[in-house]
């Protein structure tokens, strides 16, 4: 059954993340992970936000945004990821484990380019409530300016913030299904959390973030997960 206060929880994170990320403060709280685990604590498992921020801080730390250049929406990424991990823990009644935060990861993990997407396309409804911004400032009202302003950050509050609370509600609805699991997709699943760590620390390593990190640290859960079910399956033979 889903927690739906857990819900509104993750949306108002992510949605004041979304802001402080791109309209005000940015002091760094949206980095993933203080996003991560800052979920983590108000859905009641820091434990599913430290270990989901940690791979994911690891995963996109070169990330940067320079001019014109929009990297992938690693706040998004972190949230959804770490809000669904502890949503399947919660609902599953099994606690916080690895398998449950590398399912949490490759399922949300390519919110990063949702996210990129959401950015560019919100990036020009900002620009013309600037221009209108602008024109007017220069006719000498000065509340109509300000206003813009507001109207251009309800928008990321909005979007980023639904797309969060919805990542809960995945998780709660998947719940049932993580008991029912072959024993071998489980171990598989947790033996791939380290795999994906080791590639994000590799990638970090690397001093950039590189363009099919991604794939990479999908391949290696993919390979790890599949590796550990035959063995458990063949073993159950």
């Amino acid at each position: 059954m889903v927690v739906w206060h857990h819900v509104g929880l993750a949306g108002l994170w992510g949605g004041l993340l979304a802001l402080e990320r791109r309209a005000f403060l940015q002091a760094m709280f949206s980095r993933p992970l203080v996003a991560s685990t800052g979920v983590g604590l108000l859905l009641d498992d820091v434990a599913s936000g430290l270990f989901v921020g940690m791979v994911l801080e690891l995963f996109f730390l070169g990330a940067a945004n320079l001019g014109a250049s929009l990297p992938q929406h690693d706040t998004l990424a972190s949230v959804c990821s770490a809000g669904c991990a502890a949503a399947l823990a919660h609902g599953s009644g099994g606690g916080s484990t690895p398998a449950l935060w590398s399912a949490s990861i490759l399922l949300f993990v390519g919110m990063g380019s949702v996210g990129r997407v959401l950015d560019r396309g919100l990036e020009r409804y900002s620009a013309r409530l600037a221009s209108k911004a602008v024109a007017s400032a220069e006719a000498g009202d000065l509340g109509r300016a300000v206003r813009q302003n507001l109207w251009g950050m309800w928008p990321h509050f909005a979007a980023f913030g639904a797309l969060c609370g919805l990542s809960v509600v995945a998780g709660y609805g998947l719940a049932p299904f993580e008991g029912r699991l072959p024993l071998g997709v489980a171990r598989g699943l947790a033996w791939a959390f380290p795999a994906m760590a080791s590639v994000a620390a590799a990638i970090a390593a690397r001093g950039a973030h590189s363009r099919h990190g991604m794939a990479w640290a999908g391949a290696a859960a993919a390979l790890v997960t599949g590796i550990a079910a035959a063995v458990s399956f063949g073993g159950a033979r």
